[in-house]
């Protein structure tokens, strides 16, 4: 079936089923649910080791530095290590094949959950900051790189119509990982059952299955027949070309954009986890203050922090779920990008507002599930979905790009955000919150912009050759 045909009623009983979510074509079933239990896995190995970083952190005390100044230096520090990991990750997907590429990355980050393992608080190592604070690099760098290699693959797969009519079933997998992953380690670890630190070694097996199913995707292309194009995707480099990803952002305005309101958005999440984070253990100080002095205080707030994080993001990803599978395709099919690019920030708006009038640990909580839920569905949909008219050099240099080192910019502004309001001018919380407000302007602006330009480049993509838009059948 070509990729412009609308698609045929499906014969089989699974596309028949599939279709309460996507407009899923004849053949296109299988394929989309092994692309959609790939990311359900993926996802549930990152929210198993999610709440272990924060547990982690909040143990790992350095001398002159606050909670929020440790926890926002942390994350801009990412942006840094992303600087010198990302050309590395270019020319690997300039010489090896996708499924390569795809097997090689996931396997060396499987072999270092082993190894923080190992050195997990009290083992081999006493309570360490240098390590809770490179745990932290590590699973922020783990979530952004596996995540945005996975969406490259996909997009690199179905071109953009097919990913316009499947990417809200697929991503379906993304909120139901993320809502499992944080469900079940949150039971594992109230259970007893493990330690908080295990969670890194079952983190390994769903991250292992996934590489598989990967390469089962890979090879049975978007509708169980192999074209020419999926065949020579077999042998020829994921991204065949000399331009780095930074290269690419720089040449093309519309990547350029992605890249900043890329940025903006994350600015704001992170502002806004960065104050929840240090209201948490203000709240948890205060309410374990008798045992402050004890031997095993360091342990209680470890586990306290872990257990908050657990349901918090259990309900971001429960609701984020919900959404996905029930109005993501619906939006899509009504307005297209737009209508989902635009809802995130403006329920943005409404959180901060609130948050501003109440900043109760109750009230943070409630407004961050609701900002969270629908970033990691509407807004992740319709940002995977940006990508569809670009060619697979930009999905492999330039999406990785943008997806990790703009993100953990973002998170970078964060803390520069955090400095100057803590040590300079003596912000108060609801400051925080109206500086937010500012930001989402900007990145109301900028959704408007990439609207417009997503239009021009899918109007391009269909009068181009296969081999320069990567927008073609798969």
């Amino acid at each position: 079936m070509s990729n412009n045909d609308t698609p045929r009623s499906p014969t089989g009983l699974l596309e028949r089923c599939l279709r309460l979510f996507a407009p899923v074509g004849d053949r296109e079933g299988l394929t989309g649910l092994l692309l959609l239990a790939n990311v359900f896995l993926v996802l549930v190995a990152y929210y198993f080791i999610k709440p272990v970083r924060e547990g982690w952190l909040s143990v790992s005390d350095i001398s002159g530095l606050t909670k929020l100044e440790i926890k926002a230096y942390s994350a801009f520090t990412q942006s840094l290590l992303l600087v010198l990991v990302l050309p590395l990750y270019a020319k690997l997907a300039s010489r090896l094949p996708r499924g390569a590429l795809i097997t090689r990355v996931g396997g060396v980050f499987t072999a270092l959950l082993g190894t923080f393992w190992l050195m997990q608080p009290d083992m081999i190592l006493p309570v360490n900051a240098v390590v809770g604070v490179a745990f932290y690099l590590f699973v922020g760098i783990f979530g952004v790189t596996l995540v945005a290699q996975f969406w490259s693959f996909a997009a690199d797969m179905y071109g953009e119509n097919r990913g316009e009519r499947l990417f809200p079933l697929v991503a379906i997998g993304a909120s139901a990982g993320a809502t499992v992953g944080a469900w079940a380690g949150e039971k594992l670890i109230t259970s007893e059952l493990v330690d908080a630190a295990d969670l890194l070694l079952l983190a390994a097996a769903p991250l292992l299955l996934a590489l598989r199913l990967a390469h089962l995707a890979d090879r049975r292309g978007p509708s169980g027949r192999p074209s020419r194009a999926t065949e020579t995707r077999w042998v020829q480099p994921a991204a065949p070309g000399a331009e780095s990803g930074y290269e690419l952002i720089a040449k093309h305005r519309y990547l350029g954009g992605i890249a900043l309101m890329t940025l903006v958005f994350n600015w704001v999440i992170a502002n806004g986890d960065n104050i929840l984070f240090a209201t948490v253990q203000e709240a948890l100080a205060e309410q374990h203050r008798a045992a402050a002095d004890s031997i095993g205080y360091a342990a209680i707030i470890n586990a306290a922090t872990t257990a908050f994080y657990g349901d918090l993001y259990f309900w971001v990803n429960l609701l984020g779920l919900l959404l996905q599978a029930f109005i993501v395709s619906r939006l899509v099919a009504l307005g297209g990008v737009p209508a989902v690019l635009l809802v995130t920030p403006i329920v943005s708006l409404v959180a901060y507002f609130s948050m501003a009038l109440s900043p109760l640990v109750s009230v943070l909580k409630t407004m961050k599930i609701a900002e969270n839920a629908t970033n990691y569905s509407l807004n992740n949909t319709a940002r995977h979905m940006l990508w569809l008219p670009t060619s697979k050099t930009m999905l492999y240099k330039a999406k990785p790009t943008i997806d990790t080192l703009f993100v953990r910019i973002g998170d970078g502004l964060a803390a520069v955000t955090v400095l100057l309001g803590t040590r300079v001018f003596h912000l108060e919380t609801v400051q925080y919150f109206q500086i937010n407000v500012g930001i989402i302007c900007l990145w109301v602006l900028l959704a408007f912009y990439l609207t417009r330009e997503n239009r021009r480049w899918a109007e391009r993509a269909v009068q181009t050759p296969a081999a320069a838009t990567g927008g073609t059948n798969r």
